[in-house]
């Protein structure tokens, strides 16, 4: 019998076949690696949790961070051609007038941190700030762009960063998700590939905690079902599920297993999270939000709540910063609902011992113009255009060097020191978690994906 066995018959065919079992244990360390069990970091990590405040749509740099009294002198008049090049807009000409920063700026702190006027709530955590002048980016259009920055590509289709990070350290919390989204302005122009998971297992991506009194749909036991009869049904989906699993050993089916346990979970474990009757009046007033009215402010208060029950990961998404016209009214009022809470939360982070390891990420997709967008035709005047070469990020706690870092030139157009790549910006805040960025990679399609690709370094020099 042995000479007329192959080895392919062997290894592949004959009963289960070493093939199979060997696929069958590498099958089931993927599923362990792929699980939300605690793991390790690769380094010696500043930052154990991130709350990302996205301004979707682009604050403007010249009205909030990036002062250049030489716009002011030139006001009216063009650029130098030299200082523009061959550079192309979406909706002005390259010899558009240039517009003046439409805020007086201080500064503050030991850091002597620069903020324009809409932002002097900030001024009381001024010296917990990193504030980086040089950002830049690729793309100029904002679906792109908000997917390059949160995905490290600029087309929908990869792990967004909160994805990444569950990957490589899993979840603290038992009883909430570890990934959670939050959006207080409109409609976002990249959707939801800004909190995917891309081709990493769903398991991976960012539950969404919607407006109002359900936070999360599906959650609520129906009218009528009793307690018993609820806890047979999900003891017999679980059965089949993981009956099924058992045969086909499919990630997804392991991923919605662990959505029921979590939405089972969830129905204690959300209400007492978004019921802000413990918080004190003073904490309440600190943020200025309601307990129950929905809100950028209250959902900041939320975050704080979140990184105390373990939540590994916190978008908060504030779309309305695109300022094609009234870039003056338009950030004045954007500030109104943001500036205050930004502040509250990095002081109220600081005074529970949180912010040393809580990184609070602040900033959009690209920048805005020199020069003014002005179109009757559209009904817009006094506006800026979408700019990439040159925005500013904030970033505080989590292992951050307070302080400010890069420049740009005389009119805010190039950037001139220490350029930091949104890819750049994405290797240090993992490196701020405790990842090399090269190294946290995942197979698939037949090569090692990252979220930094083939780009990217960190800036030590935004590392305390």
């Amino acid at each position: 019998m042995s000479t007329q066995i192959s080895r392919r018959y062997f290894l592949s065919e004959c009963g289960i076949g070493l093939g199979k079992i060997a696929a069958a244990s590498l099958l089931t360390q993927n599923l362990e690696a792929r699980s939300l069990a605690p793991k390790p970091p690769l380094q010696n990590p500043k930052a154990r949790a991130v709350i990302h405040l996205f301004l979707a749509g682009a604050p403007s740099q010249l009205e909030l961070f990036d002062p250049k009294p030489q716009l002011t002198k030139l006001e009216g008049s063009p650029l130098p051609k030299s200082i523009i090049g061959d550079q192309r807009y979406a909706f002005i000409q390259p010899d558009a007038a240039v517009l003046g920063p439409q805020f007086s700026f201080q500064q503050y702190g030991e850091t002597r941190a620069t903020l324009g006027s809409p932002l002097a709530p900030l001024g009381e955590v001024a010296d917990d700030l990193c504030i980086v002048r040089s950002c830049t980016t690729d793309q100029f259009n904002h679906a792109p762009a908000q997917v390059l920055l949160n995905s490290g590509f600029s087309q929908p289709g990869r792990p967004c960063l909160g994805s990444w990070t569950l990957y490589g350290l899993g979840s603290q919390s038992d009883n909430l998700p570890a990934f959670v989204v939050m959006s207080t302005g409109g409609g976002l122009s990249g959707g939801t590939a800004l909190w995917s998971s891309g081709f990493l297992p769903t398991t991976y991506t960012g539950v969404r905690f919607r407006k109002g009194r359900d936070p999360i749909l599906n959650v609520s036991t129906p009218a009528n079902y009793s307690k018993e009869l609820q806890s047979d049904t999900f003891h017999l989906v679980n059965q089949l599920n993981a009956k099924r699993l058992s045969v086909v050993n499919d990630q997804e089916i392991a991923t919605r297993m662990t959505s029921y346990e979590m939405a089972a979970r969830l129905q204690s474990s959300a209400p007492e999270l978004m019921d802000l009757k413990s918080e004190s009046d003073e904490t309440i007033n600190l943020y200025g939000c309601d307990r129950d009215q929905h809100s950028f402010a209250r959902a900041c208060l939320l975050a704080r709540r979140m990184v105390q029950r373990g939540v590994r990961f916190i978008n908060i998404y504030h779309s309305g910063w695109d300022a094609h016209t009234n870039v003056k009214g338009s950030t004045e009022g954007n500030c109104k609902q943001t500036a205050q809470a930004t502040a509250a939360l990095i002081m109220d982070l600081k005074r529970h011992g949180l912010l040393d390891e809580t990184l609070v990420i602040w900033g959009g997709e690209f920048g805005r113009t020199p020069m003014v967008e002005t179109n009757p035709a559209l009904g817009r005047k006094a506006g800026r255009d979408h700019h990439p070469q040159a925005f500013t990020t904030l970033m505080a706690g989590g292992g951050t060097k307070p302080g400010t870092y890069g420049e740009t030139d005389d009119f805010g157009f190039h950037i001139t020191r220490n350029k930091v790549h949104v890819h750049d910006l994405q290797a240090t805040i993992l490196h701020l978690l405790g990842f090399d960025h090269e190294r946290l990679t995942y197979h698939h399609a037949g090569r090692d994906f990252r979220l930094t690709d083939v780009h990217g370094h960190v800036v030590q020099d935004l590392i305390a």
